[in-house]
């Protein structure tokens, strides 16, 4: 295992599992947020993420201690250079994706640059670095410290090397890489989201409840969770946002996001994380 530490880029619920897992790994983590507010939410977080793992007995306080001694926070993209792989898991926003690659190209020659974006272009985010081959896709799924897949996205550009280095991390990691292809949602996301979408416009026609949907899915078809419940954990903005680059990606009208869909996300209504999505959480 290498000494360099991994950076990761973006504190919010997927940033924040991702550095969990990895501290949890033996890795030292750098963890980098624009908002200092924000890094001592995740702090927080993984602390308690860590406490759970504890209390099932799955971790030694020992080990807990030791975990959150090898993360480290900061609000300045500089502190990156030296890192070995930077994963970032900033918003789904294509704009500023690219302009993270930018900055993050020129840290360092040598660096591998991850994304953990579940729908946007590998390829496009490649294009806009000084060294292409090194970006790749490293999508981990939520919750991180629970789901074992990382679909790992080879861009137009991205080396054998580099694609090794990530599936070796995986492993590292605990988790089952699966490669796929550089596609609009991958693979997952493109079966997934148009199936909570899909349960979106149910209830939008007055087809059936967001209660009935899930019970539904789960009695019906053995699904652990409700199509409806699970966009809440995903959050109905990053489905939102989704559903509109296969839109975007496929030019066809079975992608069309529900209406309901987005009132409910111009609305702040956006699942587990607002305390409201299809349902209420305290």
């Amino acid at each position: 295992m290498s000494q360099q530490p991994i950076g990761v880029v973006g504190a919010g619920t997927m940033g924040q599992g991702i550095a969990q897992v990895l501290v949890t790994s033996g890795f030292n983590v750098k963890l980098f947020d624009v908002a200092e507010a924000q890094l001592m939410r995740a702090q927080g977080a993984i602390e308690k993420g860590l406490g759970k793992l504890v209390a099932k007995e799955k971790l030694s306080d020992a080990d807990k201690e030791s975990a959150l001694a090898r993360l480290a926070t900061s609000a300045a993209l500089d502190d990156l250079k030296g890192c070995e792989v930077i994963i970032e898991a900033a918003p789904e926003k294509p704009e500023l994706k690219e302009k993270l690659f930018r900055d993050l190209s020129a840290l360092g020659s040598e660096t591998v640059l991850a994304s953990n974006t579940s729908s946007l272009s590998l390829t496009r985010l490649a294009a806009v670095c000084d060294h292409p081959e090194r970006v790749v896709g490293m999508h981990f799924f939520n919750p991180v410290p629970v789901l074992k897949l990382v679909e790992v996205i080879r861009a137009e550009q991205t080396s054998d090397a580099t694609v090794a280095r990530i599936e070796a991390l995986a492993k590292d990691l605990g988790k089952t890489a699966v490669p796929v292809g550089d596609s609009p949602g991958f693979a997952v996301n493109r079966l997934l989201v148009p199936m909570i979408n899909e349960a979106a416009f149910l209830v939008q026609e007055g087809a059936a409840t967001p209660e009935a949907v899930d019970e539904a899915m789960k009695l019906g078809a053995a699904h652990p969770m409700g199509p409806l419940a699970l966009g809440d954990l995903i959050g109905l903005d990053v489905c939102l946002a989704i559903m509109e680059v296969l839109q975007e990606g496929f030019g066809d009208p079975k992608y069309r996001p529900c209406p309901l869909l987005k009132r409910m996300v111009a609305a702040g209504y956006l699942g587990r994380k607002s305390g409201r999505g299809f349902h209420h959480y305290a």
